[in-house]
């Protein structure tokens, strides 16, 4: 296959799944992962993709990919950070759960707990969990948006902020080299927010696409959570950020 051949196929796949890593386009195109670094490098240069840790996605940072291609995006990875956040999890536990594709995998993983009390603003992970009979599944009010079933708004805020619960489960659309947790919607962020406010434990789980991706929204620090659930191990730089405020990490 020519390069040009390659470069749009490239652009193609990218557009699709949002995020690709360089070892799935090595074995997508059957070259070595040198040559797909240097296809990203050439693709980014010509602002058609944008390069991150370990892969390429989409170079907007105020529109998240559909919640379609998020569902199947890094299945796999998903999946095994849902194992390792719901062993983490005791039973007769109370947690918090937000919005994403990655915290309905964690619900999934949840079924085999007992006497859970989870509250949530997310209708997926509520229809997921109200099939346990002794979970107690309490939704957030506010304005669901119907691309992807979230709850938001300040009647979501004030009812997150009567709760105070053992564990928040969080998910993120990004995180830059200084750690900050990004998103693209500032309501979304504002109930997220409210959720950490009013949490013991803070768990963070993100697969490896997540790290380097661009986002407009600010939702924290990582330096602010307690334990972070990834799928491969992040760059020396959240790394140090990790250590220096012992943050627990585990590789999914």
């Amino acid at each position: 296959m020519k390069q040009t051949e390659r470069h749009a196929r490239i652009i193609e796949i990218v557009t699709n799944s949002g995020f690709a890593t360089i070892e799935e386009l090595a074995n997508q195109f059957n070259v070595t992962q040198q040559t797909i670094r240097r296809d990203l490098k050439e693709l980014d240069n010509e602002n058609k993709i944008q390069r991150f840790h370990g892969g390429a996605g989409l170079n907007s940072s105020t529109l998240n990919t559909s919640y379609s291609n998020r569902k199947v995006s890094f299945l796999k990875e998903k999946q095994h950070i849902a194992k390792a956040v719901a062993k983490a999890i005791p039973d007769n536990a109370s947690l918090f759960i937000n919005i994403g594709t990655t915290t309905e995998a964690i619900a999934q993983a949840l079924l085999n707990h007992q006497n859970l009390t989870i509250i949530t603003n997310n209708l997926h992970v509520a229809s997921i969990l109200s099939t346990k009979d002794n979970f107690k599944i309490i939704i957030a009010g506010g304005v669901v948006r119907n691309r992807d079933g979230g709850v938001m708004g300040e009647a979501t805020i004030d009812f997150v902020s009567q709760f105070k619960v053992d564990y928040a489960i969080i998910g993120i659309s990004g995180i830059d080299d200084t750690g900050d947790l990004l998103d693209f919607d500032y309501q979304e962020v504002r109930v997220s927010k409210a959720i950490i406010e009013n949490s013991r434990n803070i768990f963070l789980a993100a697969d490896h696409s997540k790290f380097g991706r661009d986002a407009m929204t600010r939702l924290g620090n990582i330096s602010e959570v307690h334990h972070v659930f990834t799928s491969t191990t992040p760059s020396d730089t959240i790394l140090n950020i990790l250590d220096a405020n012992n943050i627990e990490l585990t590789i999914c």
